[in-house]
């Protein structure tokens, strides 16, 4: 059975951006997004590009989903699912996070 990990301080993540942290030996791009403050993870992997830069990416709204912009080649994968909406095929991993006290943690 999977386990909630401690992946970063809640403190670490400013607001409507993203960091990059290392889970399971895999690149995750966490955000604090919103005036909730909500926190979503993704791969931080760009399909596309090639490379672990979508912590780097720009925060947005398409159609009211909740997007990053890769830095790349611009295409907006949804914080909630990972989908990647100009190509669903280069969809990228979403993970389940949550916040507890201070900690931002991650299944697995």
């Amino acid at each position: 059975m999977s386990e909630w990990k401690d992946i970063c301080k809640f403190s670490d993540l400013a607001a409507n951006t993203g960091v990059c942290a290392l889970h399971n030996n895999e690149q995750v791009a966490i955000f604090r997004v919103g005036k909730e403050q909500k926190v979503y993870a993704i791969s931080n992997y760009d399909p596309i590009g090639k490379a672990n830069v979508l912590s780097r990416g720009i925060i947005g709204d398409i159609k009211g989903k909740l997007v990053v912009a890769s830095p790349l080649y611009k295409q907006h994968f949804c914080l909630e699912t990972g989908e990647c909406l100009e190509e669903p095929e280069n969809s990228v991993k979403a993970y389940q996070v949550r916040v507890e006290g201070e900690s931002v943690q991650l299944i697995g």
